[in-house]
C-alpha cells in the first residue's frame, strides 16, 4: 500500500509540560503520540485505550502503570509497557524526579 505521507522528524522539547508529537489523520495513518511529563506524586489519569493499541516508552524517572484489572506494573527510564485494546490504565509518577514518557497509540487491526 502506497502511502501519500512522507517521513519526518520532529524535536522533543525540554519542557516540563506535555508535547503533542503526532496528531492522527491526515499527518499519518492513525497514530497519535505525545510526551507526557509527570511530576512527583501525579498521574496522568485512567482512561481506556478503547479499540486501539498503545506504547509507552519511559524516558526519566519511576512509576506505577495501574490497569483496570488490578494489576500494577513498575516502569521508569529504561521501561517500555505495551497496553492492549480495551484496556483501562494510569500512569502515577512514586519517584522523587519528573516521570516522562513517550506515547504511541494506533488503531488496533482485527
Amino acid at each position: 500500500m502506497a502511502s501519500s505521507q512522507a517521513a519526518f522528524t520532529v524535536d522533543l522539547n525540554n519542557q516540563p509540560e506535555y508535547q503533542r508529537i503526532l496528531e492522527g489523520k491526515p499527518q499519518t495513518h492513525g497514530m497519535r503520540s505525545g510526551r507526557v511529563y509527570l511530576e512527583p506524586g501525579k498521574a496522568c489519569g485512567q482512561h481506556s485505550t478503547k479499540n486501539h493499541e498503545e506504547l509507552l516508552v519511559f524516558l526519566t524517572g519511576q512509576g506505577e502503570l495501574a490497569l483496570g484489572n488490578g494489576d500494577r506494573l513498575a516502569v521508569g527510564a529504561g521501561k517500555v509497557a505495551y497496553i492492549p485494546p480495551e484496556t483501562l490504565h494510569d500512569v502515577q509518577n512514586t519517584g522523587t524526579g519528573p516521570l516522562s514518557y513517550i506515547y504511541c497509540v494506533a488503531p488496533a487491526a482485527e
